[in-house]
């Protein structure tokens, strides 16, 4: 597995447009197309190549702690997070996760960590998570669209 990650311009959509994920994980997710159709400051998009292929995407949210309390003005907030249904179960997302580490830190200098929330109906998300190094806080966000959610955070190197 090759895995990479790399940034992706609004300009780049025909790159990343194909991933889907399971219908039952857009609840979780969304879709690409919403999250180019939304204008968020401070929101970046990146994709998750598998070999010269993206098989995944996900947004940073360079101003996370506008909208969670639970998050530090220096943490980034990881949104959106989805690999496309025909490379699920391949290890891609714990890879990514994984990945996102020393990934973070290069584009995004001085930032601490990396928070997220996952819904408590998504247990593969979680495992996928924790598998790739997130910390369950022991918070629980209860304001999420799907429901309530747990809190993750991955400290961040190179700090």
């Amino acid at each position: 597995m090759a895995l990479s990650l790399r940034p992706v311009a609004r300009s780049e959509f025909d790159l990343v447009r194909h991933i889907q994920v399971e219908p039952d994980q857009t609840r979780f997710s969304g879709t690409v197309a919403q999250a180019f159709e939304e204008d968020e400051d401070g929101v970046d998009f990146h994709a998750i190549l598998n070999g010269s292929g993206a098989a995944g995407f996900f947004k940073i949210d360079r101003l996370y702690h506008e909208t969670y309390s639970f998050a530090a003005p220096q943490d980034l907030g990881l949104r959106a997070f989805m690999i496309d249904r025909g490379e699920q179960g391949k290890g891609l997302a714990t890879a990514a996760a994984a990945a996102l580490k020393t990934y973070l830190p290069a584009l995004y200098p001085g930032r601490g960590a990396v928070v997220l929330t996952v819904n408590l109906q998504n247990p593969g998300a979680i495992r996928c998570y924790l598998k790739g190094g997130f910390q369950d806080t022991g918070g629980i966000h209860p304001h999420g669209l799907a429901g309530p959610q747990h809190i993750l955070r991955m400290e961040l190197k190179g700090r």
